[in-house]
């Protein structure tokens, strides 16, 4: 049997929407989509480049207590409300993903809460 185990970030979405940031299952790391909030505050930025800023390190954290790290990650999905609003981010994904180049979508879409102007969901393959 597969390992199994959820990486929760402390974030009260998790407690009151019923998700973990992140799930390990046996060398895979699934994390969920992940927006520009400060969990120890749970404060966010109006500036859509500092809420990726803020994606990344909340992502980094959850793959490092799953045991992998940005070099892990295979697939990356980006969620915005504006298309406009992605090209501004470009430098800060790539300081990333520009080495690791995980296949990538990216998506115009509504999210959740209105201050939210990005969204960024990954997969990661544990080293073995």
């Amino acid at each position: 049997m597969t390992e199994r185990r959820a990486v929760l970030s402390g974030s009260t979405f998790e407690e009151q929407i019923g998700y973990a940031r992140a799930v390990v299952d046996g060398d895979w790391v699934h994390v969920s989509g992940t927006t520009g909030f400060d969990y120890a505050t749970m404060t966010i930025s109006e500036d859509v480049v500092e809420q990726a800023e803020q994606c990344l390190r909340n992502i980094g954290e959850a793959l490092a207590e799953a045991g992998c790290g940005f070099a892990d990650v295979v697939r990356v999905r980006y969620l915005l409300p504006e298309r406009a609003d992605f090209e501004p981010c470009w430098p800060v994904l790539c300081r990333c993903f520009g080495d690791v180049r995980p296949a990538a979508t990216m998506m115009v879409c509504g999210l959740a809460d209105s201050r939210m102007r990005i969204e960024i969901e990954v997969y990661a393959r544990r080293p073995a």
